[in-house]
């Protein structure tokens, strides 16, 4: 049984509900339209790409402000145009284009580039960075693998460099900034969606509470929650739709310690009984086209298992600001591919540090992925594109991945607020997974002092002892 939750699996890539996904429908589920950002005053706002200076250079961020991008604002990318603009696509997205697989871009598509804009990162966390960074230490492991020590917030490396510069970004990814809580409420599930080559389409939506336990920075948060010492991240989710599944919850538990094994605990209402999930079976993928390791916005599992090399710095075409415009599948989306169609909003080029993910050889036994090529923005250290590859190095999965711009309460519009609407494609088996929050309120999630007070119970969904509330 895959996890269902991977920090912020909520509205964001929805990876979590494939335990679920597993006991529903047996054909796949294509990815319901994800919300895009929201309007208004939790809706995102412009879009951001970066030629700003590094995220250690932005003590005091200026207002977002839209900087010369590399293709001009106004252009109008086609079928017929692309290869003019292939330098700023992943090798993935180039291959959607190619049309070499069986996933392939709509003739009509359109993508109308606009400036980029750069909301600078959350002073609270800039503050620590600053204050903190200077006692991060990387530890070599006795596996071959590596950790950090003297982690207290902030960007653990706001200026990496060699040696383990990859690794080091990988860091970056991992603690980047984050909201202390977001909700998914009724009024706005989270959802997850997978199709396949006879269009058969099949949906979970339920509901999240993802929460920050340590390293907080935002105001009137303290740093670590009282008595949740040690504990990094947890998300709860709890299913709501469809029926037969409905009230199956999972809690996914993340530790401080990058070396402890993440805890992922599972409610069944038919037993009405919890229980601690096997912390193996990492690339079982249960009727999705992601597997536990591709939560957490594209990337979950412990980092000092891995080696990340840097091979490039790349500037691409990510889509963030999209409104909410993505909140209807299929109808939303261009298909049968399931890319999003113009009204989603303007593309923008953002500058991105090219990674290379492989496990240590102590590790890589059994390993579904031969290499993970991750595209990490430079400036808030989201994912933006992946490019997964199976063990004989063949081309397997590619994901766009669109961190969801949003007004933060008493921050202000960020690009890493904890919802995300991810797109991947299966290339060698036909099948595609889409998923982020619903909207159809105007927000796609609520974030902070937003949060309805009944979440804020860290017991209740926090905690193991939680889930035996369920049904109460």
């Amino acid at each position: 049984m895959t996890k269902v939750s991977s920090r912020i699996c909520a509205a964001f890539v929805l990876i979590c509900s494939i335990s679920l996904f597993d006991r529903a429908n047996a054909s796949p589920t294509p990815a319901a339209p994800i919300p895009p950002a929201v309007n208004g005053s939790s809706g995102p706002s412009s879009n951001a790409a970066k030629d700003a200076p590094p995220p250690a250079d932005q003590a005091s961020p200026p207002d977002a402000t839209a900087h010369d991008a590399a293709i001009p604002p106004g252009t109008v990318i086609t079928t017929q145009n692309w290869r003019q603009f292939e330098q700023f696509m992943p090798d993935g997205m180039v291959a959607l284009f190619e049309g070499s697989h069986s996933w392939k871009m709509p003739s009509d598509i359109a993508m109308e580039v606009g400036p980029t804009v750069i909301h600078p990162l959350p002073e609270g966390y800039l503050a620590a960075t600053e204050k903190y960074s200077h006692d991060v230490k990387l530890v070599e492991l006795p596996d071959g693998g590596r950790t950090i020590t003297g982690y207290q917030g902030g960007i653990p490396f706001p200026q990496p460099g060699e040696p383990l510069k990859g690794w080091k970004i990988l860091a970056n990814f991992w603690l980047r900034y984050m909201p202390h809580i977001v909700v998914n409420t009724p009024d706005n599930m989270g959802f997850n969606c997978t199709t396949d080559s006879f269009a058969n389409v099949n949906c979970v939506k339920g509901l999240w509470v993802a929460r920050q336990l340590s390293y907080n920075t935002d105001p009137g948060v303290p740093p670590t929650i009282p008595g949740e010492e040690g504990i990094y991240y947890s998300t709860w989710y709890m299913v709501q739709e469809p029926e037969q599944l409905k009230y199956s919850t999972t809690l996914t538990i993340e530790y401080t310690d990058l070396t402890k094994d993440e805890d992922v605990y599972s409610f069944s209402p038919a037993t009405r009984r919890a229980q601690r999930l096997s912390a193996a079976a990492r690339c079982s993928a249960s009727r999705t086209d992601t597997t536990r390791d591709d939560g957490r916005f594209a990337f979950d599992s412990n980092i000092p298992n891995f080696d990340a090399q840097l091979i490039g710095e790349r500037k691409i075409l990510a889509q963030m600001d999209v409104g909410s415009a993505g909140a209807n599948f299929p109808s939303d989306y261009a298909m049968p591919l399931g890319w999003p169609k113009p009204n989603w909003g303007k593309w923008e080029v953002r500058d991105t540090e090219v990674l290379d993910i492989r496990k240590i050889p102590t590790k890589a036994a059994g390993y579904c992925y031969g290499k993970r090529i991750m595209y990490v923005d430079r400036q808030f250290y989201g994912a933006l594109w992946e490019d997964l590859y199976d063990p004989k190095m063949q081309l397997w999965k590619v994901a766009l991945l669109q961190p969801i711009v949003i007004k933060i309460p008493r921050i202000g519009l960020q690009n890493s607020t904890g919802a995300q609407f991810s797109h991947w494609w299966d290339i060698q088996n036909e099948h595609a997974t889409f998923s982020g929050p619903n909207d159809g309120h105007g927000y796609n999630v609520l974030i902070n002092d937003d949060a309805p007070q009944q979440y804020l119970d860290v017991q209740k969904y926090t905690t193991p002892g939680g889930l035996t509330e369920v049904l109460r």
